[in-house]
């Protein structure tokens, strides 16, 4: 493999490893990159060696660019998309890095052909402002609070009853595998998708969520306030027919056992979580994690 090119681990080289990754994996040439002497690679949650998985199938990327970085653990992390033979997919890559050598490789690739609507490619043209900006030093939150947001949003995601144990800014969005699913008109069969991120957890809407499970912060950026979050969403099934907390009937999704396995990003602003960014598949119910994670 090619010596160390980088290093330093500061974001500037931290986003070089990511485009050096991007670049290396739409040539399909793992050689050009400098691997550490163990490296854990895993795609869509299972462990692979290098050159298996995109490597065989990569073909290029589009515009979408949403980097991350953490010097203090030396990760970086990019949502966008990629080209397998031509067509596209939504990737959330991240990388560590240790002494100058990638480390560490974990990916979650959407395909068209995945848990329709989703992925909704065709929106999914350039990162929002808010995400791609600089928090000002000001509004910075401390790195240890800002884990305690994302993980009080995955609280308030399992068994959703109406009671928030994180904070929201008024404009919070969330964009799900490349479609905004808050304030939007474009799930007529979906009825909460048309109110904003808090009011959604105060209806009690995702009481059928039932673990938000293996939780990890891999990655913090407080400079520009994004928290990296992996883990799964499970659903056992048992919960179809409820309430939302004014009375309103709903019927869950998910009448069987099922899970989600996922890659997030938080902006958080303030002490508010202020965005939010997740890319993520389907996977068999209560699948394990390679990565571990906290609970």
């Amino acid at each position: 493999m090619n010596s160390n090119r980088f290093p330093e681990a500061d974001r500037a080289a931290l986003y070089a490893h990511a485009e050096a990754y991007l670049d290396a994996l739409a040539a399909r040439d793992p050689s050009r990159l400098p691997w550490a002497e163990r490296v854990v690679f895993t795609e869509n949650n299972v462990q692979l060696a290098i050159g298996d998985g995109t490597w065989n199938t990569a073909s290029g990327r589009r515009d979408y660019d949403l980097k991350m970085a953490d010097p203090a653990t030396g990760q970086v992390a990019w949502f966008g998309v990629i080209e397998e033979h031509g067509l596209p997919a939504i990737m959330a890559l991240r990388l560590r890095i240790e002494r100058g050598r990638i480390a560490e490789v974990e990916a979650i690739v959407t395909r068209k052909v995945e848990n329709s609507p989703f992925p909704s490619i065709d929106t999914y043209i350039e990162p929002r402002p808010l995400m791609l900006a600089d928090v000002a030093p000001a509004q910075r939150t401390p790195r240890e609070r800002m884990i305690a947001l994302a993980d009080g949003y995955f609280d308030t995601l399992q068994l959703n009853d109406g009671k928030l144990f994180t904070h929201f800014t008024d404009d919070c969005e969330r964009i799900e595998n490349g479609m905004q699913t808050t304030h939007s008109d474009s799930f007529p069969n979906y009825p909460v998708a048309a109110l904003g991120t808090r009011e959604q957890f105060e209806k009690g809407q995702y009481r059928y969520d039932d673990r938000l499970r293996a939780r990890r912060f891999p990655l913090v950026d407080e400079e520009k306030g994004l928290v990296l979050a992996g883990g799964f969403i499970d659903h056992c099934g048992k919960l179809v027919d409820f309430a939302w907390t004014d009375g309103t009937p709903v019927r869950s999704f998910y009448h069987f056992p099922h899970s989600y396995c996922l890659l997030e990003a938080f902006k958080i602003v303030d002490g508010s979580i202020a965005g939010i960014e997740a890319v993520f598949i389907d996977v068999p119910y209560h699948m394990p994690s390679p990565w571990g994670g906290e609970r």
